[in-house]
C-alpha cells in the first residue's frame, strides 16, 4: 500500500524567508540565453502553478537582483515589487483556493551566487563557462522560483549559448538548433523537482555515452549514461568511471529501479570543492580525477543521491541526514561489493573518528549551522547500518526497496522512515533510531546479529 507523502511545514524553519507555501508550482519553463564573455543572462521564466490557499490577493516568489522587463499574472500586467531576493506579485484579480494560474517574469542581468554561510551558492561563473551548484538556496540566482524543496514541479528548459560551448541539464535533450554562431539546447524533466536540483553545466565538453549492455539474464532496459568532459581529461575519465555502469545496475538491484530517464555527469574544466548533485545529473571538477579510480566513493555517492535526495526529497532541511546518511551508507555498499573494505570495517573507521569529535549534533535536527557537517554524513551511514544490524539482512534490503518504491518522486522525513522501517521487525525500533538520529551522544558501533 502506498503511505501518504510527507507534507512540507509552512515555513522551512532554516531558511523560513525562502518559499511560499500558500501556493504550488507544477511546472516551469525556462527560455534563456546566455553569453559566457560577458556573464548575461536574459530570457523568460514561465511558471505554471495552483493556490492551494485563497482567496491569494498577493504571492512571492524568489529572485536575485537581476533586472526585470515585465511580469504578467495570466497574460496580464500586474503590480510587483522587487527587493532582498523576493519578487512579490500582485495579480490583478484575485487567485481563490484551488484556482490556476500561470506567471511570466522576463529578466535579464550578471548572474552571481546568493550569499550563504557555507560561501557563494547558485550561478557560478567559470574561467570559461558557468555551472549552477544550488544546495540548499542557490537556485533563485538564475531563475524565478518557489525555493522551498517540498514544492516540486516538472522542467523544461531552453538555454542559448554560443556554439562552440555545450549545454547540459538534467533531463532529456530534446532538440539541439544551430543558427548562424549560437545553438539552442532544450531538454526536458518530466519528473517531480526541487528548484534546489535543477542543475545546469556551460562548457567545452567532449560527449561520451557509457552506458553498458544489460546481460542476457537482466530484462531491465540500461540507463542511459552520458559523460561530458574536457577533451584533454578523457583518458583519466575512462578510467575514473569505468565502473559507474556496474555500480547504476548494483544500485538498481538494493534500491530499486533508478528513479529517472537519464544519468549525465559533468567534468567542469574547474576544481570544485566537492562534487554537485543535481536531479539525473552530477558535476565533477577536474581535481576528482587522477586516472587510478581516487574519486570512486565519490561517484557511488552522487549516483546514490538520485535515489536518497532527488527521488526521495526532504519535506524540509532538518532532516538532510535522510540524504546524506543514505548516500554515505551507499559508498560502503558499493565498496564491499567491487572488493574493497566491507561495511563493517568502514563503519567502524566511521564511528572511531567520531569518538574523536564533539558529540552535540542530533541527526533529526542538526541546525542549519551543522547541516553539511561531515560529521552528518558518517553518522548517518552508521544510522542506517544501525537499522540494519537490528533488522537482519533480508528484512533491511525489503525496506531499502520499499522506501525508495513507496516514497518515489516524493517528500519524505526522519518520522516517516522510522514509522516505515518498523514495518519489517516485530521488535521495537524506536529505541535503535532515537539513539542514533534524535540523541546527540554517539551509540555504541551497530554490528550484525
Amino acid at each position: 500500500m502506498r503511505q501518504k507523502q510527507a507534507a512540507a511545514p509552512d515555513t522551512d524553519p532554516y531558511f523560513p524567508a525562502h518559499g511560499d507555501t500558500r501556493y504550488r508550482i507544477h511546472r516551469y519553463e525556462l527560455a534563456l540565453a546566455y553569453r559566457p564573455t560577458a556573464n548575461r543572462l536574459s530570457g523568460t521564466a514561465r511558471l505554471s502553478g495552483v493556490a492551494d490557499r485563497g482567496p491569494l490577493r498577493e504571492f512571492s516568489l524568489d529572485l536575485a537582483d537581476f533586472r526585470l522587463n515585465r511580469v504578467t499574472v495570466d497574460g496580464r500586467t500586474t503590480h510587483y515589487t522587487h527587493r532582498g531576493g523576493k519578487l512579490r506579485i500582485r495579480p490583478e484579480r484575485t487567485l481563490e483556493a484551488g484556482a490556476a494560474f500561470t506567471v511570466e517574469v522576463h529578466y535579464a542581468g550578471n548572474p552571481a551566487p546568493i550569499r550563504s554561510h557555507w560561501g557563494g551558492l547558485g550561478w557560478e561563473e567559470l574561467t570559461d563557462g558557468a555551472l549552477v551548484a544550488s544546495q540548499p538556496i542557490g537556485a533563485p540566482s538564475w531563475y524565478p522560483c518557489n525555493d522551498r524543496p517540498g514544492d516540486k514541479a516538472s522542467y523544461q528548459i531552453s538555454l542559448t549559448a554560443p556554439s562552440p560551448y555545450t549545454v547540459v541539464v538534467g533531463g532529456r535533450l530534446l532538440t539541439r538548433t544551430t543558427r548562424a554562431s549560437s545553438t539552442t539546447w532544450v531538454y526536458e524533466q518530466p519528473a517531480p523537482t526541487s528548484s534546489y536540483l535543477v542543475g545546469v553545466s556551460i562548457g567545452r565538453y567532449e560527449t561520451l555515452p557509457f552506458t553498458s549492455r544489460a546481460s542476457s539474464s537482466d530484462a531491465r532496459r540500461p540507463v542511459p549514461q552520458t559523460a561530458y568532459v574536457p577533451a584533454r581529461l578523457v583518458p583519466e575519465f575512462t578510467t575514473d568511471f569505468a565502473r559507474q555502469p556496474q555500480m547504476m545496475k548494483y544500485f538498481e538491484d538494493v534500491f530499486g529501479p533508478y528513479p529517472f530517464n537519464e544519468y549525465a555527469v559533468v567534468v567542469a574544466d574547474e576544481e570544485l570543492d566537492v562534487p554537485v548533485e543535481a536531479q539525473g545529473l552530477a558535476t565533477f571538477g577536474t581535481n576528482h580525477l587522477d586516472g587510478q579510480g581516487g574519486s570512486e566513493r565519490l561517484v557511488a555517492h552522487e549516483l546514490a543521491h538520485q535515489w536518497f535526495g532527488n527521488s526521495l526529497t526532504v519535506a524540509d532541511w532538518r532532516h538532510i541526514w535522510l540524504n546524506e546518511g543514505f548516500a554515505k551508507y551507499a559508498e560502503w555498499l558499493w565498496s564491499e561489493h567491487a572488493g574493497g573494505p566491507t561495511v563493517q570495517i568502514l563503519a567502524a573507521r566511521a564511528h572511531a573518528h567520531l569518538r574523536q569529535h564533539r558529540q552535540d549534533l542530533r541527526l533529526a535536527d542538526p541546525g542549519r549551522r551543522l547541516m553539511f557537517d561531515d560529521r552528518l554524513y558518517a553518522r548517518g551511514g552508521l544510522a542506517v547500518h544501525a537499522v540494519r544490524c537490528a533488522l537482519g539482512e533480508d528484512p533491511f534490503f525489503r525496506m531499502l526497496k520499499g522506501w525508495t518504491t513507496i516514497h518515489r518522486h516524493g517528500l519524505v522525513t526522519t518520522t516517516d522512515f522510522a514509522a516505515h522501517a518498523q514495518q519489517y521487525t516485530a521488535r521495537p525500533l524506536g529505541p535503535v533510531i532515537d539513539a542514533w538520529v534524535r540523541q546527540s551522544v554517539l551509540p555504541p558501533l551497530s554490528t550484525p546479529v
